[in-house]
């Protein structure tokens, strides 16, 4: 029976499970299934997604972003946080922190348990456009910040059903045959925002997703006039705090800031699937 070694972490509310594999301990083949019995939280250990570390010949390493559901996602800003900060303790790198991702390299700094990510650039913007969503018309706007991600502003995010519209919305065919994120903001006073996201590959709301406040604050500064830094309350009841210059509706130097703990270390052994 295979060990494998691992760090339960979380971000914000975001937890992962983290995996080294320098030494290809675990195939290509492996990951998907690896990945959803890992992170369910009934069977496994139990987070919003699985992440591995490999070599890099671009950067001091790989992270490759598993969903629960066997999905392979370009960028997860909270995940490589998480990895930044695994990498530094397992002492792997030494001061800043480069990191190989499907969607481009990111720069990663730690200062205690505070970790600052540089995003990729924002792309593919597209603002207030309507979406028909189950019988009614909806206003929202589009980025791309790593993965796709709508934003949509409501009145009062605490009674508003997340999961439902955030489904529909996921799956809707204006953005098949890979879906998106979805996120719902509600403005604050000042430069703050509230932020709920359903997660595509997780399929439910998660307590925070740090490409999608990133996507909700870059909206929110040409929709409705916020100015860098802007802080987002997430589900999970932590902050995240997002900077960026920005020149019209270009957004160029785009961070993502806030606090990662890891949780535990520990085995899990890989063995035959339930019911066999």
């Amino acid at each position: 029976m295979k060990a494998i070694e691992f760090a339960k972490m979380v971000a914000s509310g975001n937890d992962f499970v983290i995996v080294e594999n320098f030494k290809s301990k675990i195939s290509d083949s492996e990951l998907p299934s690896l990945a959803k019995d890992i992170c369910d939280r009934n069977f496994g250990v139990g987070g919003d997604g699985l992440l591995v570390i490999e070599p890099s010949k671009k950067a001091d390493f790989k992270m490759r972003i598993l969903n629960p559901d066997g999905s392979e996602a370009e960028m997860c800003g909270n995940g490589a946080r998480c990895v930044a900060l695994f990498a530094k303790d397992s002492k792997i790198v030494d001061g800043d922190i480069r990191i190989d991702t499907l969607s481009g390299i990111i720069e990663a700094s730690v200062t205690d348990d505070k970790v600052k990510i540089k995003m990729q650039d924002p792309r593919d913007l597209k603002l207030d456009f309507n979406l028909s969503i189950e019988g009614g018309d909806f206003k929202i706007s589009f980025v791309n910040t790593g993965v796709p991600h709508v934003v949509m502003f409501v009145e009062d995010l605490d009674s508003f059903d997340v999961k439902g519209l955030g489904r529909a919305i996921r799956y809707n065919e204006r953005f098949s045959p890979r879906g998106t994120n979805a996120n719902f903001v509600e403005a604050q006073k000042g430069n703050s925002l509230k932020v709920r996201t359903y997660e595509r590959g997780v399929e439910d709301e998660t307590l925070a997703c740090g490409t999608g406040v990133v996507a909700s604050a870059i909206i929110s500064t040409i929709s409705k006039g916020l100015n860098s830094p802007i802080t987002c309350l997430t589900k999970s009841g932590e902050t995240l705090i997002i900077y960026f210059d920005r020149a019209d509706d270009n957004f160029k130097n785009v961070y993502l800031e806030g606090s990662v703990k890891i949780v535990f270390h520990g085995q899990y052994l890989l063995s035959r699937k339930r019911g066999e």
